[in-house]
């Protein structure tokens, strides 16, 4: 209902969104923005990401990939305490201890290397 009082409308004031739908409406955003970050699958490897690294730890013997952070991860072969990863297509060769090598805008290091796992970290290169 509108009143006009010497051509000024004098309307109702408008109902702030509720406090439950604006709480519902934030949670909404957060899981997906949850979802997003953890959008990441994997075959006979599992992942640990955040916003801008991921640590993959794949199994040995099986025919292991992950695809993280936008790209693909597979572990190509390992002998001793040196492994051959492909990550965003190109292939490296890593041992423990070594510096970060660089594959497509990634940094890729090995954390370790066993028996029955490879465990892998790829982090976005600053500037990238």
């Amino acid at each position: 209902m509108s009143r006009t009082l010497g051509g000024v409308t004098n309307r109702p004031a408008t109902v702030p969104i509720p406090t439950v739908r604006r709480a519902a409406g934030l949670f909404a955003g957060l899981a997906l923005g949850l979802a997003v970050l953890a959008g990441c699958s994997s075959q006979g490897a599992s992942t640990d990401c955040g916003l801008d690294a991921c640590t993959v730890t794949f199994e040995r013997g099986v025919d292991a990939s992950a695809t993280i952070l936008g790209v693909e991860a597979k572990l190509v072969g390992a002998e001793g305490d040196q492994v051959t990863v492909e990550v965003a297509g190109e292939q490296l060769t890593l041992t423990t201890g070594q510096q970060a090598a660089e594959a497509g805008g990634f940094a890729v290091t090995l954390d370790s290397v066993t028996d029955q796992q490879v465990k892998i970290r790829v982090a976005r290169n600053p500037g990238s």
